[in-house]
C-alpha cells in the first residue's frame, strides 16, 4: 500500500478548516499531519511535517499569502502548494501561480473540487478553478508586455526586501502594521520605505501606490477593500 499523502492546512477561519478536514476524510489515501490560522506558524509545520502539499488561504492576519508562498517552496521545493481562498479576482489568481502555486480554488467550490483538485496537484500538474480558469489566461496572455514594463521601470533595482514592504505600503498599510506583519521594527520599515522612495524616486504614498497599480503589482480593488 503507498503511503498516505500528507497535507498540511494554513487558514485563519476554523469553521473552514474543519470543512476542509470533512472533505479529505472521505479520501483514505490523505492524511491530515497539521493545521493552523496563522502564516508564520504554518511556515514551522511545513518545515517540521514535511507535508507533500499545503493548502493555503492567501488573506492570514500576519503573513501576506503571496510571500508566505515562496517561503514554504524554498523550505522545501518538494511540497505543492495550493490556494484555497475567497478572492476571485484575476489579477491575485494570477501573481499565486507566479508566486509558486500549483493550484487555485475559489472556496464557494471546496465542497465539489476539492478532491480532484488535491488529486491533480499532488500529480505535478497545475490547477484552476474552472469558475475562473477562462479569465486567467484571457490576463496570462497579457501579461508578456506587463513584465516588461516592471522590468523597465526601476522596480528590479528593489532588493526582495523592499519589494515586499513596498508592496505592503502601496496597499495602505501603516509602518506599525508592516513591522508587525514582517517581524521587523518601525525603524527598519522607515528605512526600507526611504531607499523605496529614492530609488523610484517618488515623494509619497499616494505616489507609491499609483506606481504599484500602474505595473499590476496591487490590486486596487483589494487595496480599496
Amino acid at each position: 500500500m503507498s503511503p498516505k499523502k500528507r497535507i498540511l492546512i494554513i487558514d485563519d477561519h476554523p469553521l473552514f478548516r474543519e470543512g476542509i478536514k470533512a472533505i479529505i476524510g472521505h479520501n483514505p489515501g490523505y492524511e491530515i499531519v497539521g493545521e493552523t490560522g496563522t502564516g508564520r506558524q504554518g511556515l514551522q509545520m511545513a518545515k517540521e511535517c514535511k507535508p507533500d502539499l499545503v493548502l493555503l488561504d492567501v488573506g492570514l492576519p500576519d503573513v501576506r499569502g503571496l510571500v508566505l508562498i515562496g517561503d514554504i517552496l524554498r523550505c522545501s521545493p518538494k511540497i505543492r502548494v495550493m490556494v484555497v481562498s475567497m478572492h476571485s479576482k484575476i489579477d491575485y489568481i494570477v501573481k499565486a501561480f507566479q508566486s509558486g502555486a500549483m493550484g487555485y480554488l475559489v472556496k464557494e467550490s471546496a465542497a465539489d473540487l476539492l478532491l480532484g483538485a488535491i488529486d491533480h496537484v499532488l500529480k505535478g500538474h497545475y490547477f484552476m478553478d474552472t469558475s475562473v480558469s477562462h479569465q486567467v489566461v484571457k490576463k496570462l496572455i497579457g501579461l508578456p508586455e506587463k513584465q516588461l514594463a516592471v522590468a523597465g521601470s526601476g522596480y528590479d533595482l528593489l532588493t526582495a526586501r523592499e519589494q515586499e514592504v513596498m508592496g505592503l505600503l502601496a496597499e495602505g498599510l501603516s509602518t506599525e502594521q508592516v513591522s508587525e506583519k514582517l517581524f521587523i521594527s518601525r525603524k527598519t520599515v522607515e528605512n526600507h520605505r526611504h531607499s523605496i522612495m529614492k530609488k523610484l524616486d517618488l515623494h509619497s504614498t499616494i505616489e507609491l501606490t499609483r506606481y504599484a497599480a500602474k505595473l499590476g503589482l496591487i490590486d486596487i480593488d483589494l487595496w480599496k477593500e
